[in-house]
């Protein structure tokens, strides 16, 4: 009876949430350090591909077959999301009164984001997806085509990720 203390709580959602968090949070860390098409290498840079990287992962959970229970996975990777960007906010210095606002901000333009975001799963041959580029303001040049095709196979290999 005792046991049970000692295993962490988890449920199985919460576990496949949080392998795919890290796996997003990895992915957008090596695509901005490997890639030199961005303007600025900063906070928002990293905000913007962490929500695109986001968006493909809850997009991904959807094409799954079971998708009450990915429902409720993407339901927490927004969780994660929003608990990430309110800890790396105070990590940035903002302070408990004001923090509430500026994470409230950044779930907003999330959300906006996904309103955005084009619902054909090939982002490469989807000029909504180049027009979403350009409305996040993070590419350096008029290459979006170039861009939109990396961001394509990076979705693939999210498609093809086994949790």
């Amino acid at each position: 009876m005792i046991l049970q203390y000692f295993k962490k709580k988890e449920n199985k959602e919460q576990i496949i949430a949080s392998m795919q968090y890290n796996k997003i949070l990895s992915e957008s860390t090596s695509f901005i350090n490997e890639n030199n098409f961005f303007d600025v290498k900063d906070y928002k840079t990293s905000f913007e591909l962490v929500s695109i990287f986001l968006i493909m992962f809850i997009r991904k959970n959807l094409l799954e077959d079971d998708r009450k229970f990915y429902l409720k996975v993407n339901d927490k990777l927004v969780s994660l999301f929003i608990y990430d960007l309110d800890e790396s906010l105070r990590q940035k210095g903002i302070g408990d009164m004001s923090i509430g606002k500026y994470v409230k901000s950044y779930v907003k333009k999330f959300y906006f984001r996904i309103s955005k975001f084009p619902t054909d799963n090939n982002l490469y041959k989807n000029e909504f997806f180049i027009e979403y580029l350009r409305l996040t303001n993070l590419i350096k040049n008029e290459d979006y085509v170039k861009v939109s095709r990396i961001f394509n196979d990076k979705f693939r290999d999210f498609i093809n990720y086994n949790n």
